[in-house]
């Protein structure tokens, strides 16, 4: 991604023949506004009606969200700091969702543990990602005129759902690569 485009406050991306305009608001950091950029790139082929930043009628508002018929959030993208309060709280209320945390230059252990106490705590039918974005994600992933392009297997990530699959993820001493 060049020089440019970071330095504008509207970054026109596109992914998988969409396109989104990404607003950077005075009080975001750069980071915060490519995590967005990059969750709804990487899960737009599986949700492909995600959009970014609306609500759902919910107090927290997600950064990505994909809904379902009844307008119910069926995906939940996260860039940044969550709190352990908010992600029990969305667990809990939303047992059905599919949910993404992407974290910046972060390790994210400390988030594994998190997530799997809530985990362990409501019981939730759809998994739960944590994604690591290094520094240089930019440069890495953007392309030309704004061209996402990213896979999981680009980047270290956990994926926790049922018990079960948080014990075969406890026993893994590394992140998915």
């Amino acid at each position: 991604m060049t020089r440019d485009l970071l330095l504008r406050r509207k970054w026109t991306l596109r992914a998988h023949g969409e396109q989104v305009v990404f607003v950077k608001r005075a009080n975001e950091r750069r980071e915060h506004v490519l995590m967005k950029a990059f969750l709804w790139a990487l899960y737009l082929p599986t949700y492909p009606d995600l959009v970014v930043e609306i609500s759902v009628g919910d107090r927290y508002k997600p950064d990505v969200v994909a809904l379902d018929i009844r307008g119910q959030p069926r995906f939940w993208g996260e860039a940044g700091q969550v709190s352990p309060s908010k992600i029990r709280s969305l667990i809990r209320r939303y047992r059905e969702t599919h949910f993404a945390l992407a974290k910046w230059d972060t390790d994210l252990a400390p988030f594994v543990d998190t997530v799997r106490d809530a985990l362990n705590e409501y019981e939730h039918e759809a998994p739960f990602d944590l994604l690591h974005f290094p520094p240089g994600s930019a440069q890495r992933f953007i392309k030309g005129r704004g061209e996402i392009n990213l896979t999981h297997a680009d980047l270290e990530w956990v994926r926790l759902s049922s018990p079960e699959d948080q014990s075969a993820a406890a026993k893994q001493t590394e992140p998915f690569r």
